[in-house]
């Protein structure tokens, strides 16, 4: 896991000195080592912040070239399956210098090009100058675990794995993105290529990208995209076998590291599968639980001792320290564009006392979208069977009339308002935090916004049958991308903690969209029953395959009185706080006091008022 940062131009860079400080921005996601390679004609700069995992030697250093001289790569992630891919280069001929995966990247690019990208399993983001074609080549792994940002003007294309860390050179614009914007205040997050400021992209998960240095020509393509869903034969224990099969091998090579490695085990669906693969891969496996000292509605401790005991782990369990607001600003700074994701709180908290034991750890994210984990899902489905039938034209009505008369935060406004959905072809937002009309008051300077949000969702809703199906898939595309992922990622980085995913093998992912059913996902009152079907297989007697523990806080009670309340007051309310509407924004508090659910909502706005403010961003 690394930081890397770049720049490519059709003319020799004078001003290099903000390459370095780009890079060192960046330091928390490599503190073992740095490295700047500039070419011979002053047109290409590389810079890679290390966090040595595999080949901790300095054979690994970044940016690193080929034994020609003629490639060069700065590299962010894990191929997890480069042990396979270094044996068959050998095969044909391909010789190696070092021991890192890094390098055989480099070497499946000099025998396949870009094609290479089809035979990496793992997680990346990394960037390659071909010298001879003289062309950028950049690449972003398939569900979107490694962060990549770019911009392009006066015909250089700089990127980087972090946006802070473009953000060094003062002289770049920071003007938000009036559609970005919206989007987050919508959906929580801002999704696709889309970037918070004008003038940068993210490069969406999946995709590659390419640069010609003599024509300055930009083309970006999908390289990779979920499968159809296939007809379902009806042969379960079939596909029970498949799953076990392939998701202990996933474990098996997620372990693989010169560094300690541990598993983050709260003793649900997901993490006590990765830990029961994982003990069959290794003799000796350390788990990590982490508790919330006067918080017992989110102590796990119980439920993970119960799977460490059964395994015969070396269990560690951490006591994390009372959150405090000090730690917004940080997170603000942190997080290159605002999510409105409250547990980005303890997923820092835990990041940071588990990175004191181990510099990897193996999650279970990817679990809910790939299998229908999410609540939501059943409301979705009972939508549906229970409401459908009702007459359209009714329902667009009591969705109206529900966003007209009901306040913000009311509980069920959200749910009435999908209502008017079309639900053989549509998807409701039902995790909607500002509606249309809200959006409209909130902005204090309306006159260059564009409500933007629906539109975009809409555009991007999976057309494909079934309503589970659209939802699962969007939850992949968007939602784990641009809010679970990305909250990981910073979170992990930021104490220099690699976090991994063993459900996010793209083998995993391809099996579960494309041989699963809906039936075997989620129905109006299950969830996950593919993978609690797994758990009869492989958990002992007693682990309860239904309990539902998000990883969240107690934000609502923090902002009844005390320094959150007052500290969400302070931020929102004062004189430099002028992006969003006073009133409105007094209203949202007002709710809260009263009972109402806005405390993500005023975590939407602060978080967005202290990045705003940390970047000096308008």
């Amino acid at each position: 896991m690394c930081g890397i940062i770049g720049v490519v131009s059709s003319v020799p860079i004078a001003d290099r000195g903000w390459l370095g400080g780009g890079r060192d921005a960046m330091r928390h996601r490599g503190p073992d080592g740095e490295g700047e390679w500039w070419s011979p004609d002053g047109c290409v700069g590389l810079a890679h912040r290390r966090l040595a995992i595999i080949d901790l030697s300095p054979a690994g250093h970044q940016p690193m070239q080929d034994s020609s001289g003629e490639l060069s790569i700065v590299f962010n992630g894990e191929i997890y399956n480069f042990l396979e891919l270094r044996q068959e280069l050998q095969r044909h001929g391909h010789e190696f210098k070092s021991h890192s995966d890094t390098e055989v990247i480099l070497q499946a690019y000099r025998k396949w090009g870009v094609e290479c990208l089809s035979r990496l399993n793992g997680m990346f983001a990394f960037a390659i100058y071909d010298s001879p074609r003289r062309k950028l080549f950049i690449a972003r792994d398939r569900a979107g675990e490694k962060p990549l940002y770019y911009s392009l003007a006066g015909g250089a294309l700089r990127f980087a794995s972090e946006l802070k860390g473009l953000l060094v050179d003062r002289a770049l614009s920071r003007r938000i993105d009036s559609q970005a914007l919206d989007c987050y205040l919508s959906m929580g997050f801002v999704p696709g290529e889309l970037c918070m400021l004008q003038g940068f992209k993210k490069l969406p998960p999946g995709h590659a990208l390419s640069f010609t240095l003599s024509d300055s020509r930009l083309a970006v393509w999908r390289y990779w995209a979920l499968p159809e869903p296939r007809p379902f034969d009806g042969n379960e224990q079939e596909l029970l076998g498949e799953l076990e099969t392939v998701l202990e091998d996933s474990v098996r090579r997620q372990l693989i590291a010169d560094v300690p490695v541990g598993v983050l085990l709260s003793g649900g669906v997901d993490s006590s599968l990765v830990t029961a693969m994982a003990v069959r891969a290794k003799s000796k496996v350390k788990t990590f639980t982490v508790r919330f000292p006067g918080h017992r509605l989110y102590d796990e401790t119980e439920h993970a001792r119960f799977i460490a005991k059964h395994f015969g782990t070396e269990h560690v369990e951490l006591e994390a320290e009372q959150s405090s607001v000090d730690v917004l600003p940080v997170l603000a700074r942190q997080f290159d564009e605002p999510i409105v994701d409250s547990s980005i709180i303890p997923t820092f908290l835990v990041s940071r006392l588990v990175r004191q034991h181990c510099t990897v750890a193996l999650g279970g994210d990817g679990g809910d979208e790939l299998f229908g984990g999410y609540v939501h899902y059943n409301r979705l489905l009972w939508m549906q069977e229970r409401l459908g039938w009702i007459p359209r034209n009714i329902r667009v009505a009591v969705s109206r009339a529900a966003e007209a008369l009901l306040p913000v935060g009311f509980k069920g406004r959200n749910w009435l308002q999908g209502l008017e959905v079309e639900f053989n072809r549509g998807l409701p937002l039902i995790a909607s935090y500002f509606d249309r009309r809200t959006r409209g008051h909130l902005i204090a300077d309306a006159r260059d916004w564009k409500l933007a949000g629906e539109r975009i969702r809409e555009q991007n809703i999976p057309q494909i049958d079934g309503l589970l199906q659209r939802a699962t898939r969007m939850d992949f595309n968007y939602y784990l991308p641009e809010d679970i992922l990305v909250k990981v990622d910073r979170a992990s980085m930021l104490n220099s903690l690699e976090v991994r995913a063993p459900l996010l093998d793209y083998r995993l992912i391809e099996f579960a969209f494309a041989k699963v059913p809906d039936q075997l996902k989620a129905s109006a009152v299950g969830r996950k029953l593919l993978l609690k079907k797994l758990t009869e297989r492989v958990l002992p007697t007693g682990f309860d395959r239904h309990r539902k523990q998000g990883f969240s806080i107690p934000l609502a009670s923090w902002l009844q009185s005390g320094a959150w309340r007052a500290y969400f007051r302070d931020v929102l309310t004062d004189a430099s706080a002028t992006f969003f509407d006073r009133k409105t924004v007094h209203e949202l508090l007002r709710g809260q006091d009263k009972g109402r659910a806005n405390s993500e909502r005023l975590f939407a706005l602060l978080m967005f008022e202290l990045w705003r403010r940390e970047y000096g961003c308008t």
